[in-house]
């Protein structure tokens, strides 16, 4: 009988002590970080700076430092016009249907004012070497295909020509027709993309 008092208050004790963690329990202002994850200053790994595997051979020598080409490619919204910046070179891809009429190789005229803006970033770098090139899709002969990009980047060279009026500038020109797409021939939309003039030149 004597030992009934001396049980209950022992587990009245564990419970008020439970109750008086449970209140004064808040949440960390500043949580501790998942396992695994904290900030450390020591190196995961140790390293032996005298390791022979780390050493060149004798007579071995570091190959010369290398920039990587980063592309940049910025397009419109409708796809008509993209360009793209490397650390070398600056190419324009203007879509066939801003720049002809349905199998035409004659400029409209907002297809000049585009190759005029063209000829003023040209202006800018100072390029003196320019590649228009012309694509179509894979819709047609192949050889008419060929005749009709040459005449469509033979177009643009004239207007860049006249636009810069330099003779210090090459051009280069070529008609590549169905060769080398940027988008799948399968569809009408990938075909529109395939269908261009690319104008392209070094950077400054």
């Amino acid at each position: 009988m004597t030992r009934h008092p001396l049980t209950l208050t022992a587990v009245g004790v564990m419970i008020a002590a439970q109750l008086l963690t449970a209140t004064t329990a808040d949440a960390d202002d500043d949580p501790v970080v998942p396992p695994g994850t904290e900030a450390s200053a020591a190196a995961p790994v140790e390293v032996d700076a005298n390791d022979p595997d780390l050493k060149l051979p004798e007579g071995a020598t570091l190959a010369a430092a290398k920039v990587l080409d980063i592309k940049q490619v910025v397009e419109d919204q409708a796809g008509e016009e993209r360009r793209e910046d490397t650390n070398a070179d600056v190419k324009f891809a203007l879509q066939a249907e801003v720049l002809f009429p349905k199998d035409s190789a004659k400029l409209t005229g907002e297809a000049k004012a585009r190759i005029a803006s063209i000829a003023e970033e040209i202006g800018k770098q100072n390029a003196t070497r320019i590649r228009v090139f012309g694509f179509t899709d894979n819709l047609g002969s192949s050889a008419h295909g060929d005749v009709l990009s040459r005449k469509r980047a033979n177009a643009v060279q004239g207007v860049l020509e006249s636009e810069l009026d330099d003779s210090t500038i090459t051009y280069e020109v070529r008609g590549y027709g169905e060769q080398y797409p940027i988008s799948s021939n399968a569809t009408e939309a990938g075909r529109k993309k395939n269908r261009r003039v690319e104008v392209s030149f070094p950077r400054s």
